[in-house]
């Protein structure tokens, strides 16, 4: 069994890191989230965060301040510090960083993971700190040689002097290298330069990932622990009432029995133990008014909503005058549900909640948030509580919570028994949970001029909003807008002179949360499912259409351009076989897709191939890229053939796999992935891929069948011939 020892504080974490490797430390400060310069280990370490260690061992460790979950920032984050470092990319490895404002995201001014920012955030500063480190270790040995500086250079974590042919490695260097006071301004390399940046480089996390060293929060134990499984309400909303606990205590290796804010925890010796004390205990709820959920009236209350009018998202043009002018007119109304992350790693957290210090151990995507959520329920001093982030099992957006519930949950218990205690969800209480994405009920319209132009556009959004009620409604809710609710939907590109879309955001007990692509995973599939049905009355291709449409917008068409060109989208195809498109933006990229999918005649939609071309911007690692890519098609095919969280008096339908499927193996499609070389600002991968699939899946059921799919999941009844 692996124990992980308590943490060291940032301080102490830098002082010992720098001991142990005997060489060089480097970071950058920031203030008000934008960074300020470059720190050597001789600057005031309260500023200095350090994303670069350089030992006499010749070892380069690099730290990354953003949370593994899959993505690859591991090796990305890496690859750019090396590159302007002038490595050995052989010497490097990666440590996570420890929760400190310093190491905050470079816009958000908080240390957190999401909205596909890890890379682009760090395009500059990781490189600078590269730079800064091969600067520093450059004038270390010009001073030992008594040359100038413009006389060395650096290749791999060695310096040269090629006119005496000496040369000292950064090992050798990196002692003397750490004594030179910080260089200022530093030249970053040309693009055309690079040597790691935009190479297929393999990832950093694979081997300890396959060998089974890498710790996930699921993997920590610390010496004493115990395991706790909550008993929540199965209404959202409920709270406890009384409980009856004398069954539980009976059960062998339970220690305790503890309340706490969203229920009552069960703590015993393991979590099976643990897991069957919850299931004895008796607790009476009161549910409040979430009792009333149900989805059909739910439902039905969304539909009369989008008849009236709601808060203006964009008013370009009259498009109800233009509606009014229009010699086509068409109007549909999509649907998509309530959908859980599901990751594969469900839930977890470890506390040990002390009187000098608090130790928090999980996989997070908010460790500032968890941080000031630890000081204020144990009442310690700032400096006294640590957040250990693990690798994550998968992300999502689940791990990057609004109210830190489940790692509150586990402070709490910690506080309460006075030991230190792993909190497990169980993959049930994961889907019965919540926090998922919102429900959506679409209403759109669209009209034609006598030529078969599209003239206007008017998109109702109805659906929760993520951001109301919480600490982020200052920043994402304006003028009653959840700006997360409407992207991918109020920034079309196409050339419609007239568009309007307005939202309703109402409110229940259902408690939300960004979900993977968030706003585009289900604008995109109205938008681009309503623009084929548009292409049809038209009497025109989907793809001419959309390409007509983007004249003004190169980088769209480039990219829409590649993904047909690579997908024989002429080529004939046997009977119910067909062919779809689909093309988003978002989180700074442009992602087209076309699927080729088959529907057998009992309904049954097989997905071939899914042919996906990228605009990022500059690639640091085009494995990273299609990896990426082809997750985010996975993640978005199972929601279109399964997904779906529903509930009737008050409480959620599903609870595991069997009844909330995911993509198995057999199911997954082939997928080429095409990345365009782009000199655009960077933009992000984790999250663009899932916008365009749906669209892309449902116009082919279409080409195939020639019946529209308005609502998913797919309901393969309604394709049954």
């Amino acid at each position: 069994m692996r124990y992980i020892k308590r943490g060291l504080t940032r301080r102490s974490f830098l002082k010992a890191s720098a001991t142990a490797l005997g060489g060089l430390v480097i970071g950058f400060h920031l203030q008000g989230g934008k960074q300020v310069e470059a720190a050597d280990k001789s600057s005031n370490t309260r500023t200095t965060n350090a994303f670069l260690q350089i030992g006499e061992d010749e070892s380069i460790t690099i730290v990354a301040n953003h949370s593994e979950m899959g993505q690859g920032v591991y090796t990305s984050l890496p690859m750019m510090v090396a590159e302007e470092l002038e490595c050995d990319w052989n010497k490097v490895k990666v440590e996570s960083a420890p929760a400190d404002l310093v190491y905050a995201h470079t816009s958000f001014g908080a240390q957190m993971t999401g909205g596909s920012t890890s890379v682009c955030s760090e395009w500059e500063r990781l490189r600078l700190v590269g730079a800064t480190a091969r600067t520093m270790l450059i004038i270390a040995a010009a001073k030992t040689w008594k040359v100038s500086v413009e006389s060395c250079r650096a290749q791999k974590s060695v310096v040269f002097h090629d006119a005496t042919k000496r040369q000292l490695t950064y090992g050798e260097l990196a002692v003397e290298a750490s004594k030179i006071s910080n260089p200022g301004k530093v030249t970053l390399k040309n693009p055309k330069d690079f040597k790691i940046i935009g190479k297929p480089i393999p990832r950093l996390d694979t081997p300890d990932k396959t060998n089974g060293k890498a710790i996930f929060g699921i993997d920590v134990q610390v010496p004493g622990m115990l395991t706790a499984v909550i008993k929540r309400s199965p209404v959202f909303g409920g709270k406890v009432k009384s409980f009856f606990s004398d069954k539980v205590k009976a059960i062998s290796g339970v220690k305790f029995v503890v309340q706490v804010s969203s229920g009552v925890a069960v703590v015993a010796d393991n979590f099976w133990t643990a897991k069957r004390g919850v299931k004895v205990l008796e607790v009476t709820w009161d549910d409040g008014v979430g009792a009333d959920l149900d989805t059909q009236k739910q439902r039905e209350k969304y539909a009369a909503l989008a008849d009236i009018p709601g808060f203006i998202a964009k008013n370009k043009g009259n498009a109800a005058g233009a509606m009014d002018k229009a010699a086509i007119k068409l109007e549909s109304v999509y649907e998509v549900p309530y959908l859980a992350h599901a990751p594969m790693e469900p839930l977890n957290c470890v506390a040990d909640v002390r009187k000098d210090g608090c130790d928090i151990w999980t996989g997070t995507q908010k460790q500032t948030a968890e941080h000031a959520t630890a000081v204020a329920i144990t009442g310690l001093p700032a400096e006294k509580v640590r957040i250990h982030t693990t690798l994550l099992g998968g992300g999502f957006g689940r791990r990057a919570t609004i109210d830190s519930h489940f790692v509150s949950e586990t402070i709490q218990v910690s506080k309460a028994i006075k030991a230190p205690v792993k909190l497990v969800w169980t993959r049930e209480d994961d889907i019965k949970g919540g926090w998922y994405r919102p429900m959506y009920y679409h209403k759109i319209a669209g009209g034609l001029d006598k030529k078969k132009n599209p003239i206007t556009w008017k998109h109702t959004i109805v659906g929760q909003s993520i951001a109301a009620g919480t600490s982020l409604e200052p920043f994402m809710v304006h003028n009653g807008v959840d700006v997360t609710s409407v992207e991918g939907a109020e920034n079309i590109p196409y050339a419609i002179p007239n568009i309007y879309v307005d939202l309703h955001s109402p409110k229940n007990s259902v408690p939300v949360l960004w979900w993977r692509s968030v706003g585009g995973s289900h604008n995109a599939f109205v938008v681009e499912c309503f623009l084929d049905e548009l292409a049809e009355v038209a009497e025109k291709d989907p793809y001419e259409f959309r390409r007509e449409l983007l004249a003004s917008h190169p980088r769209y068409k480039r990219v829409l351009e590649l993904a047909v060109s690579k997908s024989h989208w002429n080529k004939p195809l046997p009977e119910r076989y067909g062919r779809g498109l689909a093309i988003h933006f978002s989180f700074g990229s442009v992602v087209a897709q076309v699927a080729e999918v088959s529907v057998s005649k009992d309904g049954h939609v097989k997905v071939h191939n899914v042919v996906c071309a990228v605009d990022c911007g500059p690639v640091i690692n085009p494995n990273t890229v299609e990896a990426q890519m082809e997750s985010g098609i996975a993640y978005a095919l199972t929601a279109v053939l399964y997904g779906k969280i529903t509930l009737k008096n008050g409480k959620v339908k599903q609870s595991n796999f069997y009844d909330y499927q995911v993509l198995r193996i057999d199911e997954m499609p082939k997928i080429a992935t095409h990345i365009v070389p782009s000199v655009e600002k960077m933009g992000g991968v984790g999250e663009v891929s899932v916008p365009p699939l749906a669209p892309a899946v449902v116009n082919a059921i279409f080409a195939a069948t020639g019946k529209r799919i308005r609502q998913l999941p797919i309901n393969k009844e309604e394709l049954r011939e």
